[in-house]
């Protein structure tokens, strides 16, 4: 097993991850260990934008308000209040390391999504994600500090020496295990400090608009090591995502409905005034139910996002990446409606943290979409996630330098072994579960839920789970089965935290209990110790 010591090690390299890395560099030498291509994250697919307030006619109240009210009650007013006053300065530092934001008329050109009462959303075009990551990629390399270890997946938290089963703050985490994809060895990264970027979990669903490398990897090794997972049940269901058979996961930006977009059923009539009163600029967990209902009612596979009465030189300069994207696959957006699906997008809950990104394991924080940080509450505001991943890895990473010079533990972590493993013979075991768990949470853990679905979901998952464990420690590690015993462990959690929560909440729908109630106005916690 090969060791490699470092001041710092980051676990990702999206926008957190990234945002984190830069600044640590300045206190010594730090390790970006990301599964795929540094460019590779849930933060380059980010089309809409970043909120913040920058305009004239908005303001910090605004903007709370706003954020407030999507929560739907569990939303930390003190961590929002954080997050959207110190947003502004982090924009211009992304201004200043060179991202370039939409312009016009020498003024940000601010686009309005769902839930927003202003237009606060900064955008480059629609690939703000990837223009994000781009400058922050850039400052990055240009730092001697930084080592990336690309093509390496994270395998566990390297733990001190403890006896078993006791809980994480009275351990300490020393780093991590990560698989190298092109040798299939197992290397230890070892820090004082591992900081956890490692986005989110959407391919726990069948349909998601995250990118393969979404399987929770940072949240599912958090929880193996004894940490709370929070409100895992809130999993928002992006609205629009593109329905067509060459494309899985395509995103049509939400800031589509905040230019005048219109959603119409397969009759052509459109439908949100029926289940809304800010129709199309409702906020996502209203609009992905609506059409999920209207599939329902309808039988149809699709409804469509209708731009067409907008003019078509509009369309093409506002949306080039969208229009073009459409335009390979045969669709004119400027002539005919868009076919979209809802899909899962962003999860809302994760590893529990404080205002800075620590968790209750010493030596380890999490940021990003991985970390619950108190932000979202049951329900994301629109283009509050590049703005919270910002936030954060500046705050985790100031906290971090604050705290002085980390002192390297004493402790010695355990030698990775291979024991009696072999090298996988039955590929196929990994694509069945791999499939089947998808389709289930699909169907039974969705936009709607009930007791019965959350039921027969439970029971099969705890079947598959034990075939997953049996199956990892008899045979080597790939990275297929990392991810498998990933979305396993996440799923098993997603359903432990919504068959708690007897309510509907935010992103949280049941028919059991369709309304809301004062007793589970309280974050879920869910770990390994029940």
């Amino acid at each position: 097993m090969t060791a490699h010591e470092f001041d710092f090690i980051v676990v990702g390299s999206g926008a957190a991850g990234l945002m984190a890395a830069r600044k640590l560099a300045a206190a010594g030498r730090v390790a970006v260990v990301t599964k795929r291509d540094p460019e590779t994250s849930n933060s380059d697919l980010a089309q809409g934008g970043i909120a913040a307030v920058t305009a004239l006619n908005d303001d910090f109240s605004l903007h709370i308000a706003d954020t407030l009210r999507t929560g739907a009650g569990l939303s930390d007013p003190r961590i929002v209040r954080m997050v959207i006053t110190e947003g502004p300065e982090r924009v211009r530092e992304l201004v200043d390391l060179g991202a370039e934001f939409t312009m016009r008329k020498g003024s940000f050109d601010l686009g309005l999504e769902g839930g927003h009462s202003r237009r606060r959303v900064l955008h480059a075009a629609d690939a703000t994600g990837r223009e994000i990551e781009r400058a922050l990629l850039a400052a990055c390399r240009a730092e001697r500090n930084i080592s990336f270890f690309p093509h390496f997946s994270a395998v566990d938290l390297i733990l001190a020496r403890r006896p078993k089963r006791v809980r994480p703050q009275r351990n300490l985490c020393l780093g991590v295990y990560a698989l190298e994809e092109a040798t299939g060895r197992v290397h230890s990264f070892l820090a004082p400090v591992t900081v956890l970027a490692s986005g989110g979990a959407g391919k726990v669903y069948r349909y998601t608009t995250n990118p393969d490398v979404t399987t929770g990897d940072g949240m599912a090794m958090a929880w193996r090591a004894g940490l709370p997972l929070v409100n895992m049940e809130f999993v928002q269901f992006h609205p629009t995502c593109l329905y067509h058979p060459q494309e899985k996961s395509f995103l049509i930006s939400e800031a589509l409905r905040g230019e005048g977009g219109i959603l119409r059923g397969p009759d052509g009539k459109a439908f949100m005034k029926n289940y809304s009163r800010y129709r199309e600029l409702a906020p996502r967990d209203i609009v992905a139910r609506a059409i999920d209902s209207e599939l329902k009612r309808t039988g149809a596979d699709c409804v469509f996002l209708d731009m067409t009465h907008l003019k078509a030189a509009f369309l093409r300069r506002r949306f080039p990446t969208i229009h073009a994207k459409c335009l390979s696959l045969g669709i004119d957006m400027t002539k005919v409606p868009i076919p979209v699906v809802p899909a899962a997008h962003f999860f809302c809950g994760g590893i529990g943290t404080d205002e800075n990104g620590r968790t209750d394991l010493p030596g380890l924080y999490a940021i990003g979409e991985a970390a619950h940080t108190g932000l979202h509450g049951a329900n994301r505001l629109a283009s509050n996630s590049l703005l919270e991943a910002c936030v954060f890895g500046h705050r985790a990473a100031e906290a971090i330098k604050a705290a002085g010079k980390p002192a390297r533990s004493a402790a010695k972590p355990a030698h990775w072994t291979t024991g009696n493993a072999r090298p996988s013979d039955e590929a196929v075991v990994i694509k069945h579960n791999w499939d089947e768990i998808r389709t289930l949470m699909w169907n039974y853990v969705g936009i709607v839920r009930s007791d019965k679905r959350l039921e027969r979901a439970s029971a099969r998952v705890r079947i598959i789970s034990e075939e997953i464990v049996k199956y990892y420690w008899d045979f080597l590690p790939t990275r297929d089965l990392l991810e498998l015993r990933n979305i396993a462990c996440l799923a098993g959690v997603i359903i432990r935290s919504a068959r708690s929560r007897k309510e509907s909440r935010g992103l949280h729908y049941t028919v059991d209990y369709p309304a809301a109630s004062d007793s589970f106005k309280k974050p879920t916690k869910v770990d390994r110790y029940g």
